[in-house]
C-alpha cells in the first residue's frame, strides 16, 4: 500500500467552508441536496458537502436519508427503489428532484475550483458504493475528498485509494447510543478506530464536546484536521476548527 504524506500547509482542504448539502434555502424554493442548491454553491464559490447512497439498481444518487418520507413525502427506502422509480420524485414540495452523482458533479464543475466533500452513507454492504462513487469522483475536474460515519468505508479508501483525502465522521456518545449498543457507541464517539483507518480529518458534530482522544489525535499528534459539522455559529466555529461544514449563514471567507 502506497504511503501518502499530507502537507498541512498546502492541502486544498485547509480552512475551507463547506456548504452543507449545497447552498440550500427552502424558503427560496431550494431544497437540500438538489441541483439548485449545488448551482447556488458553485455560483457563490463555496466548497460543497453532499451525501451519496445507492438505489436498488446500483445508481449513485445524492440523497441524505435512508427513507424517502422526509424529503419526498412517500414511503420506502432508497435502496429498495430503482432509479426510474425515484428520479421524478419532488424534493420538499419544490420542482427539484433527486439528482444522480454525475449530475451534481456536472453542475459543480461550472464553478471555479469548487472543492467537494462527499459523504458515503453508512451501509453494511458498502464496497459497491465505494467503487462506483470513486469511479465518478475520479472524473471530476476539481478537487474532492470523502467522509463517512462507517469506519470501514474510510478504511476502504485507505487501502484502495490512499491518495484520496478521507475523513471520519463522528458524533457524541448519547446520540450514538440511540442507534447502537453502548460499547460500539462509545468506540465510535471517541474515534478509537483511527489506528485502523487513519483518517486525514475528523469531522465531529459541534453539538457535543470532543473527547480527549479526538483532540489528542488531531492537535497533539497532528495526524488529522479537525472539522466541525454542522456549523450555524460563524464566529465560534470558524475560530476553533481547521475547516467547517456550515448552513443557515454565509461565511465571509470562501477559500
Amino acid at each position: 500500500m502506497k504511503k501518502v504524506r499530507i502537507n498541512w500547509n498546502t492541502t486544498p482542504f485547509w480552512h475551507l467552508n463547506f456548504a452543507h448539502r449545497g447552498l440550500h434555502d427552502i424558503k427560496a424554493g431550494i431544497p437540500e441536496n438538489s441541483l439548485a442548491a449545488f448551482d447556488a454553491a458553485a455560483k457563490a464559490g463555496y466548497a460543497t458537502e453532499f451525501d451519496v447512497r445507492l438505489t436498488k439498481d446500483g445508481t449513485v444518487v445524492v440523497f441524505h436519508d435512508e427513507f424517502l418520507k422526509r424529503m419526498c413525502g412517500c414511503e420506502g427506502r432508497v435502496i429498495d427503489k430503482t432509479w426510474d422509480e425515484i428520479k421524478d420524485l419532488k424534493l420538499a414540495g419544490t420542482d427539484q428532484t433527486i439528482p444522480r452523482l454525475e449530475d451534481v458533479l456536472r453542475v459543480l464543475e461550472k464553478g471555479k475550483n469548487i472543492v467537494i466533500l462527499c459523504e458515503l452513507k453508512a451501509v453494511l454492504d458498502y464496497k459497491d458504493l465505494c467503487v462506483k462513487t470513486l469511479e465518478l469522483l475520479r472524473k471530476y475536474k476539481g478537487t474532492f475528498c470523502i467522509e463517512s460515519f462507517n469506519p470501514f468505508i474510510v478504511r476502504w479508501f485507505l487501502k484502495n485509494a490512499p491518495d484520496v483525502f478521507r475523513g471520519q465522521l463522528a458524533t457524541g456518545y448519547k446520540e450514538n447510543k440511540t442507534l447502537m449498543n453502548r460499547v460500539p457507541a462509545w468506540i465510535f464517539a471517541h474515534c478509537y478506530l483511527t489506528f485502523f483507518n487513519k483518517p486525514n480529518f475528523i469531522a465531529y458534530r459541534n453539538a457535543f464536546k470532543r473527547p480527549r482522544h479526538v483532540l489528542k489525535y488531531c492537535r497533539k499528534k497532528g495526524k488529522a484536521m479537525l472539522v466541525a459539522w454542522t456549523s450555524v455559529e460563524p464566529d465560534i466555529d470558524q475560530e476553533e476548527n481547521d475547516a467547517v461544514i456550515f448552513e443557515e449563514y454565509r461565511p465571509n471567507n470562501i477559500y
